[in-house]
C-alpha cells in the first residue's frame, strides 16, 4: 500500500523553523492538516526563535475543508472551533511567524493571515480575504473580530460583509498582507525575514510583549468562538 504524502513538512534552517503546508491541491484546511500544523509548531516551540509557514505555489489555502463545513452543525463544528483554536495559538505564539503567502489565500486561509506576524505575498492573478458571504458561510464572530484588530478600518466593512476579495497588492492595502514580491522570491523573503527576527528580537522580550498586546484580545476572541459555536450554520 502506497503512503499518502504528509501535507505539512519541516526543515530546521538555523534558528528558524520552515514549514511547508502542501497537499498537492488547494491546502484546504481539515483535521489531519490541523494536527500536522499543530506538530509543527510544537517542534518550533521547542526548537527554533521563528518561524516561516510556506504554502504551494498558486495555493497558500483555499479556506476550511468545504465538504466537511457543509455536512451540517456536528460535522463543522469541531473543525471551526480546532481551526480557530489554530489561529489562537499563531496570535499567542512565543516566537515570530512570517508567512510565505503562495497563492490565493481565502476565508480560513486569509484568517491564518491575520493571526501571523508578517505576510509575504506573491505577485499574480491571485484571490485573497474573506468570501464566506458569497458561499453561504456567516463569518464567525472570533473572525470578525480578529479581522476588526487586524485589517484596514476603510476595507473592514466591505472585506468581511460583502466578501469582497483582493487580489495581492489590494490585500496590502487592506491588511492581509505587508508585502508582495515575486512568487519566485516569495520563499526566500519569508525565509529571509524569519531569520532577520529570529536575530534581531530578544525572545524573552518578545514572548512578554507578545502576551502584552495580545493575551486580552486571545480571550475576547476565545469567548467569541463559544458564541459561535452555539450559533454557527452554514446555508446548504
Amino acid at each position: 500500500m502506497n503512503e499518502q504524502p504528509t501535507p505539512v513538512t519541516t526543515s530546521l534552517d538555523g534558528n528558524v523553523l520552515v514549514i511547508h503546508l502542501d497537499d498537492g491541491k488547494a491546502n484546504a484546511i481539515s483535521h489531519g492538516v490541523l494536527d500536522a500544523l499543530n506538530a509543527a509548531f510544537d517542534r518550533a516551540e521547542a526548537e527554533c526563535s521563528a518561524v516561516a509557514l510556506i504554502g504551494r505555489p498558486g495555493r497558500f489555502s483555499a479556506g476550511f475543508d468545504l465538504p466537511t463545513m457543509m455536512a451540517g452543525p456536528e460535522s463543522s463544528l469541531p473543525l471551526l472551533a480546532k481551526g480557530a483554536e489554530f489561529a489562537f495559538r499563531l496570535l499567542s505564539f512565543p516566537v515570530p511567524v512570517v508567512v510565505g503567502c503562495t497563492g490565493h489565500a481565502l476565508a480560513m486561509g486569509a484568517i491564518v493571515l491575520m493571526a501571523t506576524d508578517v505576510r509575504i505575498g506573491a505577485d499574480g492573478p491571485f484571490k485573497l480575504g474573506m468570501n464566506e458571504v458569497a458561499i453561504g458561510m456567516p463569518v464567525p464572530r472570533f473572525a470578525v473580530d480578529l479581522a476588526r484588530d487586524r485589517l484596514s478600518t476603510r476595507h473592514f466593512p466591505s472585506a468581511i460583509g460583502m466578501a469582497r476579495v483582493y487580489d495581492p497588492a489590494g490585500a496590502v492595502d487592506a491588511g492581509y498582507l505587508d508585502q508582495v514580491v515575486a512568487g519566485d522570491d516569495v520563499e526566500a523573503a519569508a525565509v529571509a525575514k524569519a531569520h532577520e527576527l529570529a536575530d534581531t528580537l530578544r525572545s524573552g522580550a518578545f514572548r512578554m510583549t507578545r502576551s502584552i498586546m495580545r493575551d486580552d484580545l486571545v480571550q475576547h476572541l476565545r469567548d467569541d468562538l463559544a458564541w459561535d459555536l452555539t450559533t454557527f450554520n452554514v446555508e446548504v
